[in-house]
């Protein structure tokens, strides 16, 4: 939900910062780059040190990298099929830093091998949660589920969280338990998220195959080929599942 109405207003917003830096030259790949680093510097440097309030200042300032970079591709007429993989790759990374950073300090000054835990599952189901999705769709599959945790979800919930709880360190009392409660939300919903993705997937693959099935059968009866929108999406499915099964060696 935060992907379709929060990526929407930041794009208007940033596309001045962004045209800006089409003027100087800067390319979106070094966008996506610079934005990446930002925010692994930020999470491993300042998280694992407890210093949640300039770890997130310093990840928010890079994290729109992930906005800005899009715009100028589109700007540019340059969207192409390296620039999505570098940028999804990169967001992969990015995510699973910020996750390690809290790991790493609940498993340090943190002392908390229980929160240690529920850090890890949020990076690694993260993970999945993004697998699942391009797994399906390289099989042929849609994957038309929009779940409850997703990435801009989880980003907000974990990020806004730490950043308050930081402010624990300026006397404010109490707050500190925010990052605690939003691991344990995040987990959860990723949990969840993943669940709806795999049940999506069950679901298409067995309409897919049962229109495949019904294409041959009516093809075994006719004696002749056919070439309507069933036939076709069928010769499309059973392609890409042999190219996927490839790409998963």
């Amino acid at each position: 939900m935060l992907n379709k109405y929060a990526r929407a207003f930041f794009t208007r917003v940033l596309t001045p910062f962004a045209s800006f830096l089409i003027r100087r030259g800067v390319s979106p790949d070094t966008v996506t780059l610079i934005g990446t680093a930002g925010v692994v510097a930020g999470a491993l440097v300042f998280f694992p040190r407890g210093e949640f309030f300039w770890g997130t200042i310093v990840i928010t300032l890079f994290v729109f990298s992930d906005l800005v970079d899009g715009n100028m591709a589109r700007q540019l007429g340059r969207s192409s099929r390296w620039g999505a993989f570098l940028d999804s790759t990169l967001d992969r990374v990015a995510d699973g830093a910020i996750f390690a950073g809290f790991a790493l300090w609940y498993a340090g000054g943190g002392d908390d091998i229980a929160l240690c835990a529920v850090s890890i599952f949020c990076l690694a189901s993260g993970q999945v949660v993004s697998y699942t999705k391009a797994r399906g769709e390289s099989i042929g599959l849609p994957v038309a589920v929009n779940g409850l945790v997703e990435r801009a979800e989880r980003l907000v919930i974990s990020l806004v969280a730490a950043g308050l709880a930081g402010l624990h360190a300026f006397g404010v009392p109490g707050i500190q338990y925010l990052l605690p409660v939003a691991l344990w939300i995040v987990a959860v919903g990723s949990l969840v998220t993943l669940v709806q993705r795999v049940v999506t997937v069950r679901r298409e693959s067995a309409e897919a195959e049962a229109e495949a099935e019904a294409a041959e059968a009516a093809e075994t009866t006719s004696g002749e080929p056919q070439t309507g929108a069933g036939s076709n999406g069928a010769a499309r499915t059973s392609e890409n599942a042999s190219r996927g099964s490839e790409a998963a060696k």
